[in-house]
């Protein structure tokens, strides 16, 4: 199968432990998407978000700075994993994401990418305040 990379990177007016929050807990992941999350907060947990389309384990926790986590959509062909990583750096109550997403599969490489954009960027910007 053909797989693609994604990489983006966004600033959010908010610290990275609040950034890291988000992301990690059960209740605020919930929160700004909308949908059901269900987060493991330790290494080799596993993890379901939007209503369990989304599932995965987490494979390195760094808390405010950095999570890895093996992530799939319920789609995809099956056992097949992305690798998912957010890269917190924090600057004058700000924090940089750099995320990248590596061997997406290419016919849905697109969905994904905007995706992250549509369900997880906006609303984390709307959370934090733009």
């Amino acid at each position: 199968m053909k797989t693609k990379n994604i990489s983006q990177r966004l600033v959010l007016n908010a610290g990275s432990h609040e950034v890291y929050d988000a992301l990690m807990s059960s209740k605020k992941h919930s929160q700004f998407t909308g949908a059901k999350a269900v987060m493991s907060q330790k290494v080799g947990g596993k993890f379901t978000a939007y209503d369990g389309y989304i599932e995965g384990k987490n494979t390195d926790l760094k808390p405010d700075k950095k999570i890895v986590q093996l992530w799939r959509a319920s789609d995809w062909p099956e056992k097949h994993f992305s690798t998912v990583t957010y890269a917190l750096t924090e600057k004058a109550g700000k924090t940089t994401l750099k995320f990248t997403q590596k061997n997406v599969p290419a016919e849905q490489y697109k969905e994904i990418k905007q995706g992250w954009v549509d369900f997880y960027w906006s609303p984390l910007k709307k959370m934090f305040g733009k």
